[in-house]
C-alpha cells in the first residue's frame, strides 16, 4: 500500500486534493499544478469554485494568470464543492481555519466538519495531512478518530496521517509556498515517509520531526516567539513615548548590531490568522497539564491592550487641538492586517473602529486593497461599508487620520499636509508638528 502511493507520487500519477481554497490552500494547489500533478480543490464556497473555473483570482496577491494557467490552459487543476470526489484523490491536504471562540478557546469546528465530510468517501491507501494551526494532539486525537469512525478504516493501517503546518506569509517578495522549508510529522514512520515524499515534489526542503505532536508544537513555537517579541516592543513603545523617544528610530539603530538582536516593530495590535490566535491554543492545552503559561498570557494582554492605547493617544492629540473625540471625523488608514495585502482577518483596525465609535467618533476608512468590508464573524456590523476615495482622504474633511496599516504606494506626505492630525501607529510618516506617534 505504501509503495503504491510512493510510486504514484514519483510518477506524478497521484491526484492531490486540497481542502479549503483560501490564503493557504490556493497557493498550495497552484504549486502542485505547476509540478504536473492533477489537483482538485475542495471548498464549500461555490463563488470561489466558479471564479477559479473562469481563471479568476479572488486573492489580490495571487495573479489571475497563474489561476488561468492551472485551471484553463494546462487543465491540471479543477475545483468543486462536491466532496464525493474525495474518492478520486490519493492525498488530501486540509487547509481550513482554526479560529478562537468568543471565550478565546480553540474552535476546531472547521477541522471537525471537514473530517466528517471527507470520511464517508475515503479509501484505503490515501494520505490525509492537516495543515491548519492547532494545539499538539489535534491530528491524532481529534481528526484521526473522526476519519476512522466515518470511514470504517484504521489510521496508520488503512490510510496515512500526517501534520504539516502552513508557513504562508501573504505577498512576501522573498519567500513563497515552494521556497519555505516545510515541517512534517507523521502518525507513524510510513505516514511520515509518504508525506515527505509528496511535499518534496513541490517544496524546497522538508523537515521531518518525530510525530504529529512535535510538528504541531513547532508551528505554535514559531508564532508564540513572534507574539512575545511584538508585545515586548509594544510595551517599550509606550515607555519610550513618555520619554519623548521615537521607538522606530531605536529599533532601526539597534538593528545595526550584527549579532544578538532581531528587529520587531510595534503596531496598533495584532492581526492575521496566526499570531493573535496561536498562543491561546497552547495556553488552553497547557491547562490540561496543570501548567499556567504566564509569559504567553502576559504578551497577549500587552498586545490586546494596544488598540485602546492608540485610541487614548488619539484622544490626547485631539485634546491638544481643543477638540473632543466625540463628534470628530476619524479616518482609519488601512483595513488589512498587514501592508500590501487584502487579508483583513483579525485586523486590529476593526477593534480600533469599534473603540472609536464607542467614544462617539464618526469613523470612515481608506484602504485600496480592501475597497469593501467583507463579512466577518466578529465584526459583521461593518460588512458592506466602502472605503472612501483618495480624493476624500486629502480633501480636508477629517479631523484626524489614524494609520493602522502602512501600505506602500500611499502618499503619506500628502496625508500629513492635508489632515489636521495624523496618528501614526506604524512609523510611516515623516516627522511633522501634526504627526503623533502611537
Amino acid at each position: 500500500m505504501k509503495q503504491r502511493l510512493l510510486d504514484r507520487i514519483e510518477s506524478r500519477e497521484a491526484r492531490i486534493g486540497i481542502v479549503g481554497l483560501g490564503y493557504v490552500g490556493l497557493p498550495l494547489l497552484l504549486e502542485f499544478s505547476k509540478a504536473d500533478f492533477q489537483v482538485t480543490g475542495f471548498d464549500v464556497d461555490q463563488a470561489k469554485v466558479d471564479q477559479l473555473a473562469k481563471g479568476e483570482s479572488y486573492i489580490r496577491h495571487i495573479e489571475a494568470a497563474s489561476i488561468s494557467d492551472a485551471f484553463c490552459a494546462r487543465e491540471t487543476a479543477d475545483a468543486t464543492t462536491d466532496f464525493s470526489r474525495i474518492t478520486e484523490c490519493d492525498a488530501l491536504l486540509i487547509c481550513v481555519p482554526t479560529p478562537l471562540t468568543s471565550h478565546r478557546d480553540p474552535d476546531l469546528s472547521f477541522v471537525e466538519g471537514t473530517a466528517q465530510s471527507l470520511a464517508p468517501y475515503m479509501k484505503k491507501g490515501q494520505l490525509v495531512a492537516l495543515e491548519s494551526t492547532t494545539y499538539p494532539g489535534t491530528t491524532e486525537q481529534v481528526m484521526g478518530p473522526i476519519l476512522e469512525k466515518g470511514s470504517g478504516l484504521t489510521a496508520g493501517q488503512d490510510f496515512f496521517v500526517a501534520y504539516s503546518p502552513e508557513r504562508e506569509d501573504p505577498n512576501n517578495g522573498q519567500f513563497s509556498t515552494s521556497t519555505i522549508p516545510k515541517v512534517v510529522g507523521g502518525l507513524d514512520k510510513d505516514s511520515l515517509e509518504v508525506a515527505c515524499a509528496l511535499y518534496n515534489c513541490v517544496i524546497c526542503e522538508t523537515v521531518p520531526v518525530s510525530s504529529c505532536r512535535a510538528a504541531e508544537a513547532t508551528k505554535l513555537m514559531e508564532n508564540i516567539f513572534r507574539c512575545i517579541n511584538i508585545a515586548l516592543v509594544n510595551e517599550l513603545k509606550t515607555v519610550f513615548t513618555e520619554m519623548d523617544i521615537d521607538v522606530w528610530e531605536v529599533v532601526r539603530a539597534a538593528s545595526t548590531k550584527p549579532f544578538g538582536f532581531m528587529p520587531f516593530y510595534p503596531g496598533p495590535g495584532l492581526g492575521g490568522h496566526c499570531i493573535p490566535i496561536d498562543p491561546f491554543y497552547l495556553t488552553w492545552k497547557a491547562k490540561e497539564y496543570g501548567i499556567s503559561t504566564r509569559f504567553i498570557e502576559l504578551a497577549g494582554e500587552v498586545n490586546t491592550a494596544m488598540p485602546r492605547y492608540v485610541v487614548q493617544r488619539t484622544m490626547w492629540a485631539l485634546n491638544n487641538h481643543s477638540k473632543s473625540l466625540r463628534g470628530s471625523k476619524v479616518l482609519l488608514v488601512g483595513l488589512a492586517y498587514k501592508k500590501n495585502v487584502d487579508d483583513d482577518r483579525e485586523s486590529p483596525t476593526y477593534v480600533l473602529w469599534s473603540e472609536l465609535q464607542q467614544q462617539g467618533a464618526e469613523v470612515s476608512y481608506y484602504d485600496p486593497y480592501c475597497p469593501v468590508v467583507r463579512p466577518t464573524r466578529e465584526h459583521s456590523q461593518y460588512a458592506g461599508i466602502k472605503s472612501v476615495s483618495w480624493e476624500e482622504v486629502v480633501g480636508g474633511g477629517f479631523d484626524v487620520a489614524l494609520i493602522s496599516t502602512a501600505h506602500d504606494g500611499i502618499d503619506y506626505d500628502a496625508l500629513v499636509q492635508n489632515t489636521a492630525i495624523v496618528v501614526d501607529t506604524r512609523g510611516a510618516c515623516p516627522d511633522a508638528p501634526n504627526v503623533v506617534k502611537a
